[in-house]
């Protein structure tokens, strides 16, 4: 018997999120294991009067590019890639991935050559995305691999991440939107503050957001979604942060995350496990040693690490930073091809003050 969680799933990415009109080019893509997935959103499109582009991935495809591809061929944009970016109405994207360390041996120089190569097109996205010209959303599928990742059975993962989406609700959109009105709250009372303060074990860092957008992250652009973010000003961070997650980029998991900034910059940073991969990272451009993005998770139906960022960086009582790229509709200047969430808990032991004044203890929002 299909899985009712999936089509609801798909009919709130197509309705809610990316509130599909007719006549609107939507493309879908995601990995061809995830075909239940991306046929209910197919299906959904077309009930709405939208023209669906599907793009179904092979797994392992990838790979084959970095252990066979030259330097022109990593660099070189698909024009039907470019094509999606720059004209369609929608984008609706699927995570599904077989295997989530299968990047961990390529030379990092290569991954951030093809990243680099792609440093405009995200521009673009960014750009249409923050005037209202293109919506779009990214989910992920339930695969064994996600599920060995967060130590769970595949059963047992179905369950989490569909429990953290609300899909075993009747009617998902109706919840979203009452947790879209309490989100909206607090990104109002942040709306005319500066400083915020962060105090947590091996944590003393400030950041300044005065004049900068809070965005209302409640199922418009990630699902399961649950945060409020903005983009922080550009020389303001100092300080230093002991993140409490292992974070993973392009397949590899850096642990013990520490970084130390000076007027906006990280001047410092080391890490437990694949130190080196983390700084050359940061030395990709020159803005990926500026936060692109300061975010409080706000969704407590995820509670624990599963080693997903689309999940980790929600769990409720933690807050996250992004190095590189920020997003434009928060009034954020840092361009960058690299765009890095990097996780902080909160909820044993932290204070966060803005401009002085006590905003959450322990993960807990007290205002």
């Amino acid at each position: 018997m299909a899985d009712q969680r999936i089509d609801r799933l798909g009919k709130l990415m197509v309705e809610y999120s990316v509130d599909v009109q007719p006549g609107q080019v939507i493309e879908i893509s995601g990995g061809a294991n995830a075909s239940v997935l991306l046929q209910s959103v197919y299906k959904h499109v077309l009930k709405r009067g939208g023209y669906p582009v599907l793009r179904p991935t092979l797994p392992g495809t990838t790979e084959l590019m970095f252990a066979h591809g030259n330097d022109d061929q990593l660099q070189y944009l698909s024009p039907i890639d470019t094509w999606a970016i720059e004209n369609a109405d929608g984008l609706i994207r699927v995570m599904s991935e077989t295997n989530t360390r299968s990047l961990t041996g390529v030379d990092p120089s290569r991954q951030q050559l093809a990243q680099k190569a792609r440093g405009e097109l995200r521009k673009t996205m960014l750009q249409r995305a923050g005037s209202g010209e293109l919506a779009w959303v990214l989910t992920l599928f339930p695969t064994e691999a996600y599920a060995q990742d967060a130590e769970m059975s595949l059963a047992e993962y179905e369950d989490f991440v569909y429990g953290a989406g609300l899909l075993d609700d009747p009617d998902p959109v109706a919840r979203w939107r009452e947790i879209s009105v309490e989100q909206q709250r607090l990104c109002d009372w942040l709306s005319s503050r500066n400083e915020i303060r962060v105090k947590a074990e091996g944590t003393d860092f400030t950041v300044q957001v005065g004049g900068r957008t809070w965005i209302n992250a409640d199922g418009q652009h990630n699902f399961p979604d649950g945060e409020i973010f903005t983009g922080p000003i550009e020389n303001s961070a100092n300080g230093h942060v002991s993140f409490t997650f292992p974070s993973t980029m392009n397949g590899r998991s850096v642990e013990g995350i520490k970084l130390e900034f000076k007027d906006g910059k990280v001047v410092n940073a080391s890490a437990d496990k694949n130190e080196e991969y983390l700084i050359s990272t940061l030395d990709t451009d020159e803005g990926a040693r500026y936060l692109g993005e300061f975010a409080f998770g706000t969704n407590n139906g995820i509670q624990s690490y599963t080693g997903s960022t689309l999940f980790d960086e929600k769990i409720g009582g933690t807050l996250h930073m992004a190095v590189g790229a920020g997003y434009p509709q928060t009034g954020s200047k840092n361009e960058s091809s690299v765009h890095w969430d990097i996780i902080l808990d909160l909820r044993n032991g932290s204070e966060v003050h803005v401009d002085g004044e006590l905003f959450s203890k322990d993960g807990k929002f007290v205002i």
